[in-house]
């Protein structure tokens, strides 16, 4: 089976076609950006609109197949912005009617875990999902995915958002920031189990830089701190669970500092750490199109009208046992 599946929920719009052998044939992804002042919805949804048409163009070229090649079509369903969400299900809905085939709709975060099960080879690891609007710690049951520990706020993407926007940063900021180098500043550090929270430390951070601490130090050491705090959280749940492999997915965990500090904790306690390359951490259209592979095996087809978005739809609201990875070799 071959899918084509679409990204939209937040300010990428990504389109993917993948196989069922675990195969990725196309990977197109366009990121709104801009110079000053962050993400606004009404922005990034005319970004989508006016780029939709071009971005699946550009993956079925990328593929080397046709459109008759399809034969089902993917969307993310949430979580995410609403008004972007809306993009990607009604191109979805227009090419199933079209192309007369199959519609499902994922849920954006398994997404993320499935693409890096897929490509990092993790089989039941603990995962640590950190994206703008998400950060959660979690394992699966066998039949879905159970969340052990979560920002009691805001996501860590979103706080790092937050701190870029505020110190005069370009969006989206995080490999910008990740680039910067400082000197230590004392910032709060709030881990409650494993919980965690961030907009106090946004705050304490935004109010340094403008009491006239520089940018610098005040993103490094941030950097630091959201880090350190994740990782402590990320141990406490190995402990937990005695897990022998973490699997760190989504936006942030394209971060080298990021992923420097998760594989030092992981070799103290002899855990094989498991990371999704760049390429798709970040939101991309071919976790979509492989994830919806797996979702139509799981859940079959989704009736057009009952595909309505979900913009707050947790991972743990959806049953999902863990399916055995494909044999790449074989492919």
């Amino acid at each position: 089976m071959i899918a084509l599946g679409i990204e939209s929920t937040a300010h990428t719009f990504g389109v993917g076609i993948a196989d069922d052998r675990g195969r990725i044939l196309a990977n197109v992804n366009e990121v709104f950006r801009t110079e000053r002042g962050g993400m606004k919805p009404i922005e990034v949804t005319e970004h989508h609109y006016r780029d939709a048409k071009d971005v699946v163009s550009r993956a079925i070229e990328e593929s080397g197949i046709d459109y008759e090649n399809i034969e089902l079509i993917g969307f993310s369903r949430g979580p995410g912005l609403g008004s972007t969400l809306l993009v990607g299900a009604i191109v979805a809905r227009t090419l199933a009617e079209r192309l007369r085939v199959p519609l499902v709709g994922v849920n954006h975060a398994i997404a993320h875990i499935e693409i890096g099960r897929l490509v990092a080879r993790a089989q039941d690891p603990l995962i640590v999902f950190v994206s703008g609007g998400n950060t959660q710690i979690m394992v699966n049951s066998g039949r879905a995915f159970r969340i052990i520990g979560e920002t009691l706020d805001i996501g860590l993407g979103n706080a790092l958002d937050k701190v870029g926007r505020g110190v005069g940063l370009p969006f989206p900021a995080g490999q910008i920031m990740d680039s910067i180098e400082g000197k230590w500043i004392s910032l709060p550090y709030t881990v409650k189990g494993m919980d965690l929270a961030f907009s106090g430390i946004v705050t304490e951070a935004l109010r340094r830089y403008k009491g006239g601490t520089s940018a610098e130090d005040v993103v490094w050491s941030f950097m630091e701190v959201t880090f350190s705090m994740l990782v402590e959280a990320s141990e406490r749940a190995l402990a937990y669970t005695k897990k022998d492999e973490l699997l760190l997915v989504g936006g942030v965990a394209a971060s080298p500092r990021l992923r420097e500090k998760m594989q030092l904790m992981c070799e103290d306690r002899g855990v094989r750490l498991r990371v999704t390359p760049p390429e798709y951490s970040r939101d991309n259209g071919a976790m979509i199109a492989y994830t919806s592979i797996l979702c139509y095996k799981i859940h079959g087809p989704l009736k057009l009208e009952e595909s309505a978005i979900k913009p707050r739809w947790r991972v743990d609201d959806v049953d999902w046992p863990l399916l055995p990875l494909p044999q790449l070799d074989d492919a």
